[in-house]
């Protein structure tokens, strides 16, 4: 009897999430989406494209590893509301042994507008120590095949920027009386 051959995962560039439904309890006093579950939705993005590198309930539980985000940059585009289907798109835009940097989009599911984005970084964390530590192998090499098929895809806009008031706009020059 033979082996049945592995077969390896196909990565989309970029990755596209499932439909994404907004829950009525994430409303806010504003009558749009609550900024916390941007990184609700985002994340389940996430768990759908890491389900293909083997990242997934099983590695979680059962594995010596986790992931944590060390780093996050969201921007609202536009607003969501109730009634708003969403799809999110992950990129891969580089990877090293311990760490993930992916860029994000949430679009309205059908029309194709934006409504946010967020850069992320994602750390592989030993559960027992606590402390980042290397992917093993065989989701190294996952990474590598996705991060391949993502390679070619454009650099975003606004990747790593910084937070700041632009300095034309300070009240102190403005004149506010």
């Amino acid at each position: 009897m033979t082996a049945k051959p592995k077969l390896n995962p196909l990565f989309f560039a970029p990755f596209v999430s499932s439909v994404l439904r907004i829950e009525p309890q994430w409303i806010d006093e504003n009558g749009h989406l609550n900024m916390a579950y941007y990184n609700v939705l985002f994340e389940r993005a996430i768990d759908e494209a890491f389900e293909l590198l083997g990242l997934n309930h099983a590695y979680y539980t059962e594995g010596p590893g986790t992931i944590f985000i060390g780093e996050a940059h969201l921007r609202y585009r536009r607003e969501v509301h109730l009634e708003t289907p969403v799809r999110i798109t992950v990129q891969l835009i580089d990877y090293d042994a311990k760490r993930l940097h992916l860029y994000l989009e949430m679009r309205h599911a059908s029309e194709g507008w934006l409504a946010a984005t967020s850069e992320l970084m994602a750390l592989h964390i030993d559960k027992g120590e606590r402390k980042v530590t290397h992917f093993p192998a065989d989701i190294r090499d996952a990474i590598a095949v996705m991060h391949s098929a993502h390679v070619a895809l454009p650099r975003p806009e606004g990747i790593g920027s910084t937070i700041a008031v632009p300095k034309n706009n300070r009240l102190g020059k403005v004149g506010l009386h």
